[in-house]
C-alpha cells in the first residue's frame, strides 16, 4: 500500500512540475527544426512593459510567415542586448538570435494602442532574421493581396481579407514591389535590412497587423495582436507547409 502511494505521489508531482514548465515556455521539433517561445503578452524583460498575457487568440489564422526562411527570432530590439534600453553589447550579439521567442506588442512606446493594457505601446513585433546580415534575407507576402504603400523604409500590404500588413526597415532599394501591385502569398517583398531613414536601428523587420474588430464595445480599425498568428505561421513553415 506504501508503494502504491509512493507511485501516485511521484506522478501527481511530476504533473505539476510539466504543468509549470509549459506554463513558462513552449516547444515545437521536427527533426534539425526547432521552435521555442514564452506565452503571448509575456514581455521580456519584465520593465518592457504590459503585455495581453492569457490572449492566445489568432487573429490572423493561416498567414505565412513574413520572413522567407527559417530560423529567425521574435523578441526585443530595444530591450535586447544593445538595443537602447537593453544590456550593453553588439546588436549582432549570439544572444539576440536564439530561442526562446518573447512577444513584444505592446512594448512600451507613445503610440496609442487601445488593445494594450497601458493604452500605449508597440504597434506590431520585431523579427530577427537567421543571422545578424542586411539585405540577405526576404520579407514575404503573408497572404494574396496588393501594395497600397511604399514609404522610405515601409510597405504596406491590403490582403484579400481585408487586413493591412505593414513591413518596416526593408531595403528600399532593392524592393521587389511596386505600389499598386498585385502579388500572391510568398512573393518577395524586399530585404530585410536596418533602414529606418536617419535612425538607427537594428537589422530586423518590424511587422505588424490593422484589422477591423470589435474592441471596447465598437468596431475599430486597429493594429492587432499578432504573436500568436505567428507562431502557428512559423510552425508551418517549419513543417514545410508554409
Amino acid at each position: 500500500m506504501r508503494f502504491l502511494l509512493l507511485i501516485v505521489a511521484f506522478l501527481l508531482l511530476s504533473s505539476c512540475t510539466q504543468t509549470k514548465k509549459t506554463e513558462k515556455e513552449s516547444s515545437l521539433s521536427l527533426g534539425t527544426k526547432h521552435l521555442f517561445y514564452t506565452p503571448a503578452g509575456k514581455l521580456y524583460p519584465n520593465k518592457s512593459g504590459k503585455g495581453r498575457v492569457g490572449d492566445n487568440y489568432i487573429y490572423a489564422p493561416n498567414i505565412r510567415f513574413p520572413i522567407e526562411s527559417a530560423p529567425a527570432y521574435i523578441n526585443s530590439q530595444v530591450y535586447g542586448v544593445g538595443g537602447m534600453y537593453g544590456e550593453r553589447g553588439s546588436l549582432c550579439d549570439q544572444r539576440n538570435y536564439q530561442y526562446p521567442w518573447h512577444d513584444n506588442y505592446c512594448e512600451s512606446r507613445s503610440w496609442g494602442m487601445p488593445l494594450c493594457p497601458s493604452g500605449k505601446g508597440h504597434q506590431g513585433v520585431d523579427i530577427r532574421t537567421a543571422t545578424c546580415e542586411k539585405k540577405k534575407y526576404y520579407a514575404v507576402a503573408v497572404e494574396n493581396g496588393t501594395i497600397t504603400y511604399i514609404g522610405k523604409y515601409s510597405v504596406s500590404l491590403r490582403g484579400i481579407t481585408g487586413r493591412t500588413y505593414r513591413y518596416l526597415h526593408l531595403d528600399s532599394r532593392t524592393l521587389q514591389v511596386k505600389r499598386g501591385q498585385k502579388i500572391k502569398r510568398g512573393q518577395r517583398i524586399g530585404l530585410v535590412s536596418d533602414n529606418m531613414g536617419n535612425t538607427k536601428t537594428s537589422i530586423h523587420l518590424h511587422f505588424d497587423v490593422k484589422q477591423t474588430i470589435v474592441a471596447n464595445g465598437y468596431s475599430q480599425r486597429v493594429f492587432i495582436p499578432i504573436y500568436t498568428s505567428l507562431v502557428d505561421a512559423y510552425k508551418r513553415l517549419l513543417r514545410g507547409n508554409p
